[in-house]
């Protein structure tokens, strides 16, 4: 039998596979090795041009029936949300959402723990296959005469090898070496966890791996001997295996962790100390972490950097004290940290506003934090915002905690009253805002009607 030139759709993936791990390879050595060869540009040539070969090969070996989509108007319920294009493998993530399984995976796999739609944080990453969806789809391309080919399974291109498990170990043990071979394997570890998700999972087999990494900042002050470099490797590698949701409690967990957390959001560099938070915002995905977070004494060194205003640092800053202070004790824990006073002068000078007047809106249930918003003029602050913005969850905030206020604070009454009586931003607000919004404008209006009422009653 002659040897065909069509590939599997399986083999084609494996080549392709095959293929860009040879190109990783080699542009590699190109890249490291001064002394490289010209033999070693020409075998990444070829590697390139086979590459677009079975790209091209793959492309045109697709489905003619299949063309016909792009002259048929299909359903938007059958695109999928993120490549907008018909679903081959329509599946659920946990906040019900339904995407094609080759583009969320791929979402997932840079990274990403949020469903793209909904912004939330996912629970958990299993997709689970939406059938109802897929029969409806085979349905209407029946309908329409399209054959709906069965979807290319998903291959993952950065699983991991033996020899990745050799080299794994052999970094890791790096980490116990000269300040040299430190850097080294650092910067290594790095790079392989943020571009091969599934080499995360390794620090998860391994119980001594997390410590092993942390072994150069736990032996000495790497910011105070001038290894800043060191200290922002390992902390970003840190962050990278705390995205891995199988990683979150272990890394939490390991003794050294935090202490060294909360040790580089107060030095070394800002890239550093950004990362530092945003470890903490993805390690407290988890409840049980929020608890040891927040008792370990981490929300005042996220407080001095978020006082500092760095704007590199202030989205994560904030997105780590949010998070934190979802749990009821880390909101007393944030107050007596002074959160009230920081949070309402970056908001006065309009930094971060959205961010920070949601972690207001959060504080606003302690009552100790409402005294101080009243004591440091928050009231003219949060009625300005909702003259100025035209974010209806930012006035909503506001309004949300104007109403704790106003049922607090009886002196307050009178701000409020005159902001009605010049600007109306109250009445508009019962009128146009969210539901929300309207129900906590509509309760303030009440309120001085009735002490209005009351007055001229005495």
């Amino acid at each position: 039998m002659a040897k065909t030139d069509v590939f599997g759709a399986g083999d084609a993936a494996s080549r392709a596979m095959e293929l860009k791990k040879e190109l990783q390879r080699l542009v590699r050595s190109i890249a490291d090795d001064e002394d490289y060869s010209p033999e070693t540009i020409d075998r990444a040539r070829e590697a390139l041009l086979a590459l677009r070969e079975l790209k091209g090969r793959r492309s045109s070996a697709r489905s003619p029936s299949l063309k016909l989509l792009g002259a048929v108007s299909c359903p938007e319920e059958f695109r999928c949300p993120l490549s907008k294009e018909l679903m081959r493998d329509p599946v659920i993530v946990a906040t019900g959402q339904t995407y094609d399984r080759v583009s969320i995976l791929k979402w997932l796999k840079a990274g990403n723990r949020t469903c793209p739609q909904t912004q939330q944080v996912l629970s958990h990453t299993i997709l689970t296959p939406n059938h109802l969806i897929r029969e409806m789809i085979s349905k209407w391309c029946k309908a329409q005469g399209i054959e709906l080919s069965d979807p290319v399974p998903y291959i993952d291109e950065d699983r991991i090898t033996e020899a990745d498990r050799d080299n794994f170990l052999s970094l890791l043990s790096k980490m116990s070496s000269n300040i040299s071979e430190q850097k080294e394997a650092a910067k290594e570890l790095r790079l392989l966890t943020k571009r091969m998700p599934s080499f995360r999972a390794l620090f998860g087999e391994s119980p001594e791996a997390i410590s092993q990494l942390l072994n150069p900042l736990s032996a000495v002050k790497s910011s105070s001997n001038g290894h800043l470099d060191l200290q922002e490797d390992v902390i970003t590698t840190l962050l990278n295996l705390s995205i891995h949701d199988n990683n979150k409690k272990l890394v939490a967990e390991t003794p050294s962790v935090i202490p060294l957390l909360m040790e580089a959001l107060r030095s070394g560099t800002i890239a550093t100390r950004s990362n530092a938070a945003a470890a903490l915002f993805t390690l407290s995905a988890l409840d049980s972490n929020k608890a040891l977070i927040g008792k370990s004494g981490a929300l005042r060194p996220l407080l001095d950097l978020l006082e500092e205003g760095h704007p590199l640092a202030m989205t994560d800053v904030a997105s780590a004290i949010f998070n934190l202070c979802i749990l009821h004790e880390n909101r007393a824990r944030a107050v007596r940290e002074g959160a009230v006073g920081v949070i309402l002068n970056k908001i006065e000078n309009r930094s971060n506003v959205d961010e920070l007047l949601a972690i207001l809106a959060m504080l606003s249930s302690h009552q100790k934090a409402i005294e101080e918003m009243g004591e440091l003029g928050a009231v003219p602050c949060l009625l300005s915002i909702i003259r100025e913005t035209s974010c209806a969850r930012n006035k909503e905030n506001c309004i949300a905690i104007l109403h704790t206020i106003c049922f607090s604070d009886r002196t307050k009454l009178k701000d409020m009253r005159e902001e009605e009586s010049t600007y109306g931003t109250i009445s508009e607000l019962s009128r146009s805002g969210t539901s929300r919004a309207k129900r906590k404008a509509s309760g303030i209006l009440e309120r001085l009607n009735r002490t209005i009422n009351l007055t001229h009653t005495a």
